[in-house]
């Protein structure tokens, strides 16, 4: 019995050992306090991800269905500082959007703004009835010039502003809606694949060239996996659109 005991005494807490860290959202979205997380020393949190929503952010609830991920990139004391590595609507929101007989019409895209950070995203626009294949091609002909210009002449950080709180869609919808009646517009998911060594250093000039190029997608969740982002920059080139369109499809709410 003593024996038991005495080990017991001898167990070593793992939480004593551990500081709290703060964690707060890029400059961009205002440094806003993400939460605490604990860690033995501060080299451990680098690289590790965040996830908040967009009303964890804003403080509207209309935006509690967007999830954000941070990735931890920099310890400044007991402040760890993030930048922005993706987001996505969440699962229960992507499915209230679908109806019967309807067309959802997607399209994803690698794109590279105007400071050097490459981005995927994926794009949907959900009509209020079916439509023509005509008509589908012309909707996505739509987002590619839309990203393309907004990645020309955005910054990392203002691009993800204008995507996350819907501008972009936006945009896009205003256009497309002369084409097709539609129920919503917006960019679902999107992830960080390539930063540059130094934003500052290769920014480029104003009226600069960025590459949008179509992909196809293998599988929906593929944007949602982590990957470790590249800390090389390939050149920034104008990239024509892949002549292959994206697969589109069209789902219906089973009753």
């Amino acid at each position: 019995m003593s024996s038991k005991s005495s080990k017991a005494k001898h167990i070593r807490d793992k939480w004593r050992s551990k500081s709290w860290y703060n964690v707060v959202a890029p400059s961009f979205f205002g440094n806003i306090d993400l939460g605490a997380v604990p860690a033995e020393t501060a080299d451990q949190l680098i690289g590790r991800v965040v996830e908040a929503t967009l009303y964890d952010i804003t403080g509207d609830f209309s935006h509690h269905y967007l999830k954000m991920f941070f990735q931890i990139s920099v310890m400044d004391g007991k402040t760890a500082k993030t930048l922005f590595k993706g987001h996505e609507y969440s699962r229960d929101y992507l499915r209230s959007l679908v109806r019967r007989r309807t067309t959802k019409v997607d399209g994803l895209f690698n794109i590279t703004t105007r400071d050097g950070f490459k981005l995927r995203i994926a794009v949907s626009a959900l009509t209020l009835s079916r439509i023509k294949t005509s008509q589908e091609k012309i909707i996505r002909n739509i987002m590619i010039r839309i990203i393309k210009e907004k990645a020309a002449a955005l910054t990392m950080d203002q691009f993800v502003q204008e995507m996350v709180l819907g501008k972009i869609g936006s945009d896009i919808y205003n256009e497309s809606k002369q084409v097709a009646p539609l129920r919503h517009v917006g960019i679902r998911k999107s992830k960080l694949i390539g930063a540059p060594l130094n934003a500052s250093e290769i920014a480029l000039a104003d009226g600069g060239i960025a590459a949008v190029e179509e992909v196809e997608p293998e599988d929906d969740d593929e944007i949602a996996e982590e990957v470790e982002i590249e800390t090389e920059t390939a050149d920034i080139e104008d990239e024509p659109v892949a002549d292959e369109e994206v697969s589109v499809t069209e789902e219906a709410a089973e009753e």
